[in-house]
Formats: structure tokens, C-alpha cells, sequence
């Protein structure tokens, strides 16, 4: 189902590159009083999950972006607005991405659902009665669409929302080899790879030989340029994947819309430059529980509206806990 948005770009960042690098440049996270907590994985790892909010609220898991976390400033700002509706957050880090190196290989990628079901089972454990809802942006809301459809009915959730999502992955590492998107592979590529670098030493500093011995197998990762390249030696290699075509078809959200059973609203640009409008699913392929909110600008996880460039309304954090309040309020009548 397609509805209709009030989201009207503003007049000085009309342009898509505008909308997409603004925020991620300038917009300053707020300061809030973040719990930390750590679970331990099935695997014997880690994942740190932060927490905003008061007890006995409905709780909202959040999800960021590739090479972005919890303090990502689209996370905490969310968090802020979530609980000025009534709603509790927890953000999740994906492995590797809340300023510790996690103990194994092992990182994140498009298609990896299982530490966000372990995180999902974890809650439910502790409040089996309470509303849940999750929230996931790009990559992140990939990894929360796969994660829907593939649980379909197993999952108790009130509501979901994805946001500039990737939902063809193969077209998607295509697109930011091209015209002025690749600025933004070349900077993604220069923290993926570091981060691969650093993470080797790390091991070989806490004995974790086994596992450092999985990344340097990977090689020299210098003349990797493109994410058809990164993605062929890097995630496919530590994830078992035959290649990078074969993560991109196994882990791309769009084959999975159908099977959604939980309510989830798509927040898409058209003018988004990590993609092509291409990617964007047919109303045909969405289930009966999901609808498609579409706007003509935005780029990439942007969405700033306002006439005054000093004071920038970040609309998502409008329009999210907007469409939540539709179900509690459903809920508590």
C-alpha cells in the first residue's frame, strides 16, 4: 500500500546530497542519559545494547546504519523524540561498532539476523508482556525486514519501520561506484577497512590467535575499491558466502516483503543516492502489512525539513514515533 507524506525537503538542502551528508556532518547527537548494557552471545561473544527511557514504557529496538552505532546522531536524536511520546528505546551495536572490538572474526553484514533475534528473544524473556516495536535504518533496516520476513508469525511486535532502506543489494554496491556516490563508497571502504586492520591487531594483543589467523587470510585489502570487491573478499570469505553476488542475493530485504506479517511502514527517497529508484519494491510485492511512504527528496537517511537553516526539523523523528502512536493508542483503547 502506497500513502501519502507530508515530508516537503527544505528549500536549502533540496539537493539529495545536501540532505544526506548534512546530517551526517553536522547534526550534533543529543547528550542523554544512556545505559549500557552488555549481552553475551551464543557464540561466546558480544553485543552492547544501550537503553533511553522509563521502566514499564512500550519499548522501541533501534538499529543504525553501516559504519554507524548506537551514538549515531539519526539513533539519539529517535531515542530523544521516542521518549518525549511515551516510548523507551534500546539501540543495538552490531558487532564491532560500539567503540570495543568484539573477541572473534565475526562482524556484521546486510543479511546477519541473528544477533538482533538473540536481542529480540533476550527481551522477551524479561517482559514477556511487553509492547515491542523495532526500528531499522539502511543497512539496518535491511537486516530488520529480512529478520521480519523470514520469522514471519514467530515474532510479537506491534510495529516496524524501515528507512532508506537497500533492499537489492547487488544494485545498490553498483550505484556508489558511479558519478558522485563514490565519494561516499570511498569513505564507507576506508572505515571498513581499517577497521579490519585494527581489529586484526587487537586479536593477536588478547591471544585471540585462532581468529586473528581469519582476517589475515583475507590479504592486503589496499586496492579493494569497490563493495563488489569488499564484499568478495571480506564477507563473503568470513561469512560463508561463495561470493559477494551470493550475499547480495541471500541477504537482500526485498524477496522478503511479502512474508511480513508485522505492521511496517517503508520511509524511502527517490532521490536517494546510495540507490537507484529501481530498487524501490512494486506495491504487488509488499504483504497486506505493509505500506510504502515515498518521497521525491530526502537522499539518504536525511529528511530535514524547515525554512531556517540554523534550526533543521529532522522529520523522521516526527514521523516515526507519529506512526507508533497509531498502535498504542489502538492498543490502549
Amino acid at each position: 500500500m502506497l500513502i501519502k507524506t507530508n515530508f516537503k525537503a527544505a528549500w536549502w538542502l533540496k539537493n539529495p546530497h545536501l540532505q544526506t551528508i548534512y546530517p551526517a556532518l553536522i547534526r550534533q547527537p543529543p547528550l542523554l542519559a544512556i545505559r549500557r548494557e552488555r549481552l553475551i552471545t551464543p557464540d561466546q561473544d558480544f553485543i552492547d545494547i544501550d537503553w533511553y527511557g522509563e521502566k514499564h514504557q512500550p519499548l522501541v529496538i533501534l538499529l543504525h546504519g553501516l559504519a554507524g552505532s548506537s551514538r549515531s546522531g539519526y539513533i539519539n536524536g529517535l531515542q530523544r523524540s521516542l521518549s518525549n511520546h511515551g516510548f523507551r528505546s534500546v539501540a543495538l551495536n552490531f558487532r564491532g561498532c560500539s567503540g570495543e572490538y568484539n573477541h572473534t572474526a565475526r562482524c556484521y553484514h546486510s543479511g546477519e539476523t541473528e544477533d538482533i533475534h538473540f536481542l529480540y528473544q533476550t527481551l522477551r524473556q524479561r517482559e514477556p508482556s511487553t509492547k515491542i516495536a523495532a526500528i531499522g535504518f539502511s543497512l539496518g533496516g535491511n537486516i530488520l525486514l529480512k529478520w521480519l520476513g523470514e520469522k514471519g508469525q514467530q515474532l510479537s511486535l506491534f510495529a516496524a519501520v524501515a528507512v532508506s532502506v537497500p533492499f537489492v543489494l547487488n544494485a545498490c554496491a553498483t550505484k556508489l561506484d558511479q558519478g558522485f556516490s563514490k565519494i561516499y563508497c570511498r569513505h564507507l571502504l576506508g572505515e571498513l577497512k581499517e577497521y579490519i586492520r585494527a581489529k586484526h591487531r587487537y586479536l593477536l594483543d588478547i591471544n585471540q590467535h585462532e581468529e586473528a589467523s581469519k582476517l589475515a587470510l583475507l590479504g592486503d585489502l589496499a586496492d579493494i575499491n569497490s563493495f563488489w570487491q569488499y564484499d568478495d573478499r571480506v564477507v563473503a570469505k568470513l561469512h560463508g558466502f561463495k561470493d559477494s553476488l551470493d550475499y547480495y542475493q541471500r541477504s537482500s530485504s526485498r524477496q522478503f516483503l511479502k512474508t511480513i506479517t508485522v505492521p511496517t511502514l517503508l520511509i524511502q527517497a527517490t532521490d536517494d543516492p546510495f540507490m537507484t529508484q529501481a530498487v524501490i519494491p512494486e506495491l504487488e510485492e509488499l504483504s497486506s502489512c505493509v505500506k510504502l511512504e515515498q518521497t521525491a527528496n530526502g537522499g539518504h537517511v536525511g529528511f530535514i525539513m524547515g525554512n531556517n537553516p540554523f534550526k533543521p526539523n529532522y522529520w523522521l523523528d516526527q514521523r516515526i514515533p507519529e506512526y507508533l502512536d497509531l498502535f498504542t493508542k489502538r492498543i490502549n483503547q
